[in-house]
């Protein structure tokens, strides 16, 4: 049961992930995962923290940036400042050139959705019970409206031809929101199982 659970949990947030929203695009974000890599490894001076975002041949053009920008912060804070944002705003734009993903500029940290938020959240924690039972009380919600809607329209469907145009439209809402969600986790639970292998 509870690698069900998981399951949809993954697909959910799979789900998430591939919605075309601007402010879902967490790895666009100043206070995301490849800005927060990004700011460690230019204290540390290494950029090796950074390559695991971009893809292989993407990996000297990092290095370049990286070094532009290490030369160019010594110079002043408004330098430091502007030339940080330009490495930040490169290795972002390679990381989602990478996805497949288009850049559209770096977003402020309230952009983050609360669902990612929440994920990135529980991974730091190491503790994933408060995630599961969140996805599935709106799965569960998600659903049970959806259902409900259609079995209420059902009953009217015949009326009239507008009141059939709402029982298909209830259907189709209906069906679409499961056959995402069920193939979502049916993907998840493939790859879980060639994971595995």
């Amino acid at each position: 049961m509870k690698k069900i659970i998981r399951t949809f949990l993954l697909a959910a947030i799979i789900s998430l992930l591939a919605v075309p929203k601007e402010a879902m695009a967490h790895c666009d974000t100043l206070n995301g995962p490849v800005v927060q890599t990004a700011r460690e490894a230019l204290a540390k001076g290494d950029v090796t923290p950074v390559l695991k975002w971009v893809k292989p041949d993407k990996e000297n053009e990092v290095r370049a940036a990286f070094v532009r920008t290490l030369a160019v912060r010594k110079q002043s804070k408004e330098a430091a400042e502007l030339a940080d944002m330009y490495f930040f705003e490169t290795l972002v734009r390679l990381h989602r050139e990478g996805e497949g993903a288009p850049y559209t500029g770096l977003k402020p940290g309230e952009a983050v959705d609360p669902g990612i938020e929440a994920a990135d959240k529980a991974l730091d924690a190491g503790n994933d019970e408060h995630l599961i039972k969140e996805i599935n009380h709106h799965i569960s919600d998600g659903i049970g409206d959806r259902f409900h809607k259609v079995i209420e329209a059902k009953r009217h469907m015949n009326d009239s031809v507008e009141a059939g145009r709402e029982y298909v439209e209830a259907y189709v809402g209906f069906i679409h929101y499961y056959e995402r969600l069920f193939a979502d986790v049916q993907g998840a639970a493939v790859h879980s199982e060639e994971d595995h292998d």
